[in-house]
């Protein structure tokens, strides 16, 4: 009996971080697939909500401190088939870098207008929605 089948996979939690009209995105060191650039994120521990591990993540993997302001949903990825929940969140303070340069290779602030480069294949569409919402009324 395979016993690795019985267990499933923690789900994944994302971190959505605007800051001056721009989405903080990464780009992983090694690729997952077609996942190359995303957004901070990683798994859910035992005990921890999706945002908490949205705030968690951030930190450990780009030294920036935020805060969850907002569930966005959640879904099963067409790309990798684990369960991920998108968290809209507020930088707080620092400086985003490359902190956990095992799992992260680069990091980028990208503009509503650059997101179709970096994800080709398109965002979840709630978070589409929050981003297109936030980043337009940000560039007016």
């Amino acid at each position: 009996m395979n016993e690795q089948s019985t267990e499933a996979k923690p789900g994944i939690s994302a971190a959505i971080v605007v800051h001056d009209g721009r989405v903080l995105m990464v780009r992983r060191a090694v690729k997952e697939g077609e996942l190359m650039w995303q957004f901070p994120a990683g798994a859910i521990e035992a005990g921890e909500t999706a945002e908490q591990a949205a705030v968690r993540e951030t930190l450990e993997e780009t030294a920036l401190t935020v805060e969850a302001i907002k569930f966005l949903g959640e879904r099963i990825h067409p790309k990798t088939g684990r369960m991920m929940s998108y968290t809209a969140a507020r930088m707080l303070e620092g400086v985003a870098r490359v902190a956990d340069e095992e799992e992260l290779d680069a990091i980028a602030w990208v503009t509503h207008g650059e997101i179709s480069e970096y994800v080709p294949y398109g965002l979840f569409e709630p978070v589409q929605e929050y981003l297109d919402a936030v980043l337009t009324a940000a560039a007016a």
